[in-house]
């Protein structure tokens, strides 16, 4: 691995990172809600608020938080040591990261799950709110998707 820097690996991580975010995301805006919205309401809200309190202690989270780790500190560093067109591709990559996908989903997508949760989803409340749920979450999911593939692109554009 000699000539291979730190900022070298966490650039790669940040791209593999990235790109597998987009994938998660991107599964769910193709198939996943597209598939629960079809199903009865109470099985669609049970198994979305299934899905809500499981992401929370799987692999997904340490690889989505720690990427707007990764993130925070390629932008720091890249803004320490400018090298032109690369390092605008890394604060490229690092602000796609951190505003479209990580800062997203605390502002929308979270607060969305937490309303969900509150619904019983035998409830007829659980079953109005369900469909503006789906489209809603959906509509902000699609952004964390293209922006994570975005993310993902200019940090390879910056290894490249």
């Amino acid at each position: 691995m000699a000539g291979v820097s730190f900022i070298g690996i966490l650039l790669g991580l940040a791209a593999l990172g990235s790109a597998l975010i987009a994938g998660v995301f991107f599964a769910f805006s193709t198939f996943v809600t597209v598939a629960l919205s079809r199903i009865a309401p109470a099985s669609g809200i049970a198994a979305m608020q299934s899905i809500n309190v499981v992401i929370l202690r799987s692999a997904f989270m340490p690889i989505f938080i720690g990427m707007a780790l990764v993130s925070l500190v390629l932008a720091f560093a890249t803004l320490r040591d400018w090298q032109g067109a690369r390092s605008i591709y890394v604060l490229a990559g690092a602000t796609f990261y951190l505003l479209a996908v990580f800062l997203e989903t605390i502002v929308f997508n979270v607060p969305l799950n937490d309303k969900l949760a509150a619904f019983d989803a035998n409830s007829a409340d659980g079953a109005a709110f369900w469909p503006s749920y789906v489209r809603e979450w959906t509509n902000w999911n699609h952004v964390r998707t293209a922006a994570s593939l975005l993310a993902a692109c200019a940090f390879v554009k910056a290894m490249i």
